[in-house]
């Protein structure tokens, strides 16, 4: 008898499962505002070079325009430039066909005015990330992603050293504090430094609330529970959406979002670590004691008091030869098996995150409404995991995953061909492989959990 038998006999996908799973998918829920954040925190409004007060009470002529700015081909200032000495135009004369673009210009010397018309402040419209800053922007979410890279690889490591309940208890608390002193930043660099450690506690948030999933349901209902999962993102990218909306201004958006990880982290003390972890990590007496837990909660007091130390090593021999072993990240390419499966596994994890995040992290290049493509972008995930589930239940994990990257992959190349005035056309297109990568995602996390054996997940 292996673990998923003694699961079974504690009550399945009991009720302590079923309680679990809600609780573990509410945090996830939350990790696509983090995710997704920039969008609306790192919006780029309308901007134009501001004006000394003292030119404009003197830029008055009866019969006569002045413009302080270049014009662009829909008539607005240009963004980043300003004339040196203002340009006069007789009142009715098409200034913009008639632009002066003989006349000598200059970066913006006063700073910048922005449109705050769908945006009361934005990080931009904070420390001026425009013009000649502008790629600061790009910055500061790389620096989030970096944060995500380090979270995984050694909050990744931590947890299988001191237990996935642990780690999960201390990123929630992390995120809650980081995110809060994000809201609170009184200048760029402490904003790029605080969404660092955001990402870094994400990863630990991700990882081990996969793991906990995953060592705690059986086996045949994996499937299900980790769609649910990633339902929970998908409802996120929505109340993101609608969050979004109603708070204008980045800093309290980024408070909404950070604030409600505090409460997770008071109730994640209510999580059991995983028995499997336990067991492994040479604790058999800490993993009795949590099966004997999960099995009374389940109502399944009597089968509570057959489980002990002894018939545990009994039903997890195997398990428990595997924890007088060590392991390393070595271990991943040692064999011939593993080694494949950790190649094919990167690949398709970097192909998805980097054609999905490519997408859905700078939603205004689509140029309709940013709150609009939010709800489309969330909204298509819906019909692409039901497939996706559908399909790995009924054909197979190995065809989903192939069919759901190249879909995703040729709707993403075909808009390359698309020309930029057709974009109802390109924005279907994203829409298609956005949806196509969702479902690679549902597979992978699947896949991975079920490809690797416990001791190197």
């Amino acid at each position: 008898m292996g673990f998923a038998d003694l699961l079974d006999r504690t009550g399945g996908m009991g009720r302590f499962q079923i309680t679990q799973v809600a609780l573990l998918c509410i945090p996830i829920l939350l990790m696509a505002s983090h995710n997704l954040l920039q969008n609306f925190t790192a919006a780029i409004p309308n901007h134009w070079c501001k004006i000394n007060d003292t030119e404009i009470l003197n830029s008055s002529k009866e019969g006569w325009v002045s413009l302080f700015s270049p014009l662009d081909n829909d008539g607005r200032p240009q963004p980043c430039l300003e004339f040196v000495e203002i340009q006069w135009r007789p009142a009715g004369y098409n200034v913009t066909a008639h632009n002066s673009t003989d006349a000598a210009t200059r970066s913006c010397t006063m700073g910048w005015e922005y449109d705050r018309e769908d945006y009361t402040s934005t990080i931009i419209t904070q420390w001026d990330l425009v013009c000649g800053n502008k790629n600061r922007r790009q910055l500061a979410q790389s620096l989030y992603m970096a944060g995500v890279l380090v979270g995984a690889i050694i909050l990744g490591g931590l947890s299988d050293k001191y237990g996935r309940r642990s780690l999960l208890i201390w990123s929630y608390l992390q995120m809650t504090i980081s995110g809060i002193c994000t809201a609170f930043s009184p200048n760029y660099l402490s904003y790029c430094v605080f969404r660092f450690l955001g990402g870094i506690a994400l990863s630990g948030i991700g990882l081990n609330t996969t793991a906990l999933i995953v060592e705690w349901v059986p086996t045949k209902v994996r499937t299900i529970t980790g769609t649910l999962a990633g339902y929970s993102y998908t409802v996120g990218q929505l109340v993101l959406a609608g969050l979004a909306y109603g708070m204008r201004d980045w800093r309290w958006l980024q408070f909404t979002v950070s604030a409600p990880f505090f409460v997770i982290f008071l109730y994640s003390w209510w999580f059991p670590e995983s028995a499997r972890w336990l067991v492994l990590s040479g604790q058999p007496d800490k993993a009795v004691s949590e099966m004997k837990r999960v099995a009374k909660y389940n109502g399944k007091v009597q089968e509570a008091e057959k489980i002990t130390l002894e018939s545990l090593k009994v039903d997890m021999m195997k398990e428990i030869a595997c924890s007088t072993s060590t392991y390393t990240v070595l271990d991943l390419v040692r064999t011939s098996t593993v080694r494949r499966i950790t190649l094919g596994l990167s690949v398709v994890w970097f192909s998805t995150s980097f054609s999905y995040y490519g997408l859905a992290m700078d939603l205004q290049k689509f140029g309709v409404s940013i709150y609009l493509i939010q709800v489309i972008f969330g909204a298509v995930d819906f019909p692409a995991k039901l497939i996706s589930t559908t399909s790995m239940i009924y054909i197979g994990r190995r065809v989903t995953q192939f069919f759901s990257l190249i879909l995703g992959g040729l709707a993403i190349m075909a808009n390359i061909f698309v020309p930029s005035e057709l974009q109802t056309l390109r924005t279907s297109l994203a829409v298609f492989g956005k949806g196509c990568l969702a479902a690679s995602f549902s597979c992978v996390f699947l896949y991975t959990t079920e490809l690797y054996p416990t001791v190197v997940r």
